[in-house]
């Protein structure tokens, strides 16, 4: 799809600011994976277009915490729907801009609402998986270590049972309604105390308070904020510069024309 003459001078505008010596934050949500064949329903996407998913609950009423305790073998139904939608995708070219820009400038960080592990897969190192990781799977119970990836998981039993404990099985991510890990809370602070001297808000409708406020603490400090979204979110009228494309033929390009403006003895 091609870009628009307002997205041609918006990218251009990004590219002559960024330096080398600059600490970058992207904040990704589904639009990036969307990319990737992912639906972008709350970040596991488009599953059920908001409608009811079983016994006429609401699928962020299966996926949830509360549902978890009582009924996991409902939940458990629904997270493998979920795994197979993204069985056979991978990361793609946004991705892997943003493991480049990784590489090269003096710090980059990404903060992602998405559990594929696709930051990762491409190659980011700096990644805050603030939900988790849909790919691996712990066991539920304090004093059991057992964990195993998804890739190599075969359940033969709903809900899943742990083969060391045989407590309860689940995916290492945030469901509805559970409290976040503090100890990426606490990572995403010290990132954030020490500052980034741009913000990329990069296919999310920042509706969680904790994925628009590095967007608003960039702006209160004075350093550029972009976002890359063909819609609007929450932050669509606070950003400086707003690219109205795709996550991943916008990284693409920025990432294309930043490497030709600083030529090749500077890469």
């Amino acid at each position: 799809m091609a870009l628009s003459p307002a997205d041609e001078r918006a990218i251009d505008e990004v590219v002559s600011r960024l330096r080398p010596e600059h600490r970058l934050l992207f904040v990704t949500g589904a639009g990036l994976s969307a990319d990737s064949g992912l639906p972008t329903y709350r970040g596991i996407g488009g599953l059920y277009q908001g409608e009811a998913a079983e016994h006429g609950l609401r699928i962020e009423e299966i996926l949830s915490g509360p549902m978890f305790r009582v009924r996991p073998e409902l939940t458990w139904k629904h997270l493998l729907d979920v795994a197979k939608a993204c069985k056979g995708t991978t990361y793609n070219r946004g991705h892997e801009v943003i493991a480049d820009m990784e590489r090269h400038f003096a710090g980059v960080w990404t903060l992602t609402q998405n559990v594929d592990g696709f930051h990762r897969a491409a190659g980011s190192k700096n990644v805050i998986e603030i939900h988790g990781d849909l790919h691996v799977i712990l066991c539920t119970s304090r004093y059991c270590n057992y964990r195993e990836e998804f890739e190599s998981f075969t359940p033969t039993e709903l809900p899943p049972r742990c083969p060391s404990c045989s407590a309860v099985l689940r995916p290492d991510v945030v469901l509805f309604e559970e409290m976040l890990p503090i100890e990426k809370l606490t990572q995403l602070t010290v990132e954030m105390k020490a500052g980034f001297d741009m913000v990329f808000s990069v296919g999310t409708s920042s509706l969680f308070p904790y994925i628009a406020a590095p967007v608003f603490e960039a702006k209160d400090r004075g350093f550029p904020t972009v976002e890359i979204n063909p819609g609007q979110s929450d932050v669509t009228d606070e950003v400086d510069i707003k690219i109205a494309a795709g996550a991943a033929e916008t990284l693409d390009a920025i990432w294309t024309r930043y490497q030709a403006q600083i030529g090749p003895a500077a890469r």
